[in-house]
């Protein structure tokens, strides 16, 4: 199902990747009529990016650090005054270090939870500020790691674990506004950030997920286009798990082998 989104501006964070997760979102959303604004850190990918959605619609790119307050604030503020509006924002931006929690330096630590807690925290803070008059919507990626960790990704798993409780109270204490919070938890999605563990792990993991194929930034976009619609008003402090059925039973791969 198509939903229309004519007259919406959206925000996407992490979006600068054009085989990621945040690009599919922000291209769904163009394709659904609505404006977007791109933000990411990496300036050059993201002007990139923005020159290939160009044709879909208008679209913007502005460079955010999600982990500082005053860089957040100039971007929803200029973003409002060339888009007219935000009402639906994306809190997709993350990072996927690989280490031992007992081989981590603090600063590495401090840089997972910066990015990938805290800066759902501070554009979550700003969302509030820019929809509280008409209402609007606010979807986190957590992650399958927040419901099962692994051991190699500690920090990951933890910051995407306070991202689902986050995104659970941030539902409450918005709902006064007509703000609904929401949230995404993908499987194995073949990105540049998993490419590595795929490669490594590929026969593995798909073994391990019900569908026996590894989900696509565009499964992760249908998803979240379908959380930000009218059709999904009466959800709020949800998620929806996209994973191709990854350890939905302890062993998926047993019905492909008795098929």
């Amino acid at each position: 199902m198509a939903f229309d989104f004519s007259g919406k501006t959206v925000g996407v964070t992490g979006a600068a990747g054009i085989q990621g997760i945040g690009f599919a979102i922000a291209k769904k959303f163009l394709e659904s009529g609505a404006k977007v604004f791109l933000c990411d850190l990496k300036e050059q990918e993201l002007e990139k990016a923005r020159e290939q959605l160009a044709p879909l619609g208008e679209v913007k790119a502005y460079v955010m650090d999600v982990s500082r307050a005053d860089s957040v604030e100039k971007v929803f503020e200029r973003a409002e005054q060339e888009l007219g509006s935000i009402d639906v924002f994306v809190n997709n931006a993350g990072i996927y270090p690989q280490s031992m929690i007992c081989d981590m330096g603090e600063e590495l630590w401090e840089t997972v939870m910066n990015v990938n807690l805290k800066s759902v925290f501070l554009c979550s803070r700003e969302c509030k500020k820019y929809m509280q008059e008409k209402g609007g919507v606010i979807i986190n990626a957590a992650s399958f790691a927040s419901l099962l960790g692994s051991a190699g990704s500690g920090a990951y798993a933890a910051s995407k674990a306070a991202v689902y409780s986050l995104t659970k109270t941030l539902a409450a204490e918005l709902a006064p506004y007509r703000i609904r919070v929401n949230g995404y938890i993908p499987g194995v999605i073949e990105t540049g950030m998993t490419a590595g563990v795929i490669d490594s792990k590929g026969k593995e993991l798909v073994e391990a997920i019900a569908l026996h194929r590894l989900g696509s930034p565009e499964d992760v976009a249908n998803a979240v286009s379908f959380l930000a619609s009218l059709e999904a008003s009466y959800l709020t402090g949800t998620f929806i798990e996209i994973s191709g059925g990854k350890l939905c039973v302890q062993n998926p791969d047993f019905p492909w082998k008795q098929k």
